[in-house]
């Protein structure tokens, strides 16, 4: 195998959730053109729709199915959607998630609960179901945050909290499951990307956020897909139990 064939996805299945909008697009593409097929998840189902079709056209199988990974039941009915449409389960991206900036002292017990129950609990039932279908070689990738490791000026306790959370449970999800099944479980931490969320920044936002990154810019959706690319298909191989921070230098300055 070449080093461009290790990066190749053919003949894998992906589950990728938070799938309708945002980053999860992009995400659900890049691996279509990587050469994956997809099951699409999301509590959004006529956005999925639109979704699917990106990914038909290039060229690989999708399969929507409309999903609140909050529920566990839900997140079951996910892989055996997958597992009786496609007969496996390669990869999962846990990518659903929700994101808040409330003060301290003002953020009530439900709003906190629903950033955790959706970015860490919805992340490890969704991995749940699906490690009990995947066969040795299979990767997770959950999406934690560069807020996970700093600060940005915006008051986000629940949501760095739930972000550092996936980092911890990323580890040791790692260590239960890569010698005993073969399923190696990793993260990536996104810096600020160009997307939906980020744009509804004013400009002084923008300017302070951009002025901090070393790289002078924003992200864009592909260059986060093509590292989860890279950390689920064969050129990751080596790669168990890691946080890759994808943030142009954010966390550093």
């Amino acid at each position: 195998m070449s080093v461009l064939d290790s990066f190749r996805l053919d003949g894998k299945v992906a589950v990728i959730s938070g799938a309708s909008s945002g980053l999860g697009v992009q995400f659900a593409v890049s691996l279509a053109e990587a050469g994956a097929d997809v099951l699409l998840a999301a509590r959004r189902g006529d956005r999925l729709a639109e979704t699917a079709e990106l990914v038909r056209a290039a060229g690989r199988e999708a399969l929507a199915v409309p999903a609140d990974v909050t529920r566990p039941e839900d997140c079951q009915a996910v892989v055996d959607a997958a597992m009786n449409h496609f007969g496996h389960v390669d990869v999962l991206v846990n990518n659903a998630g929700l994101g808040t900036a409330v003060p301290a002292l003002r953020e009530t017990p439900e709003q906190f609960r629903q950033v955790v129950d959706i970015n860490l609990m919805g992340a490890y039932w969704l991995a749940q179901a699906c490690a009990r279908v995947m066969q040795p070689g299979s990767a997770i990738v959950n999406l934690s945050s560069v807020l996970a490791y700093t600060t940005a000026g915006l008051p986000q306790a629940a949501y760095s909290a739930s972000k550092a959370a996936l980092v911890g449970l990323t580890r040791d999800l790692a260590q239960q499951w890569a010698q005993r099944f073969g399923i190696r479980v990793n993260a990536i931490a996104p810096g600020y990307v160009a997307s939906e969320m980020t744009a509804v920044y004013d400009d002084d936002r923008l300017a302070k956020l951009t002025s901090r990154t070393l790289l002078g810019r924003f992200g864009s959706a592909q260059e986060i897909a093509a590292t989860i690319i890279w950390l689920v298909s064969a050129a990751g191989g080596y790669m168990c139990g890691q946080t890759v921070i994808v943030d142009g230098g954010f966390s550093v300055t």
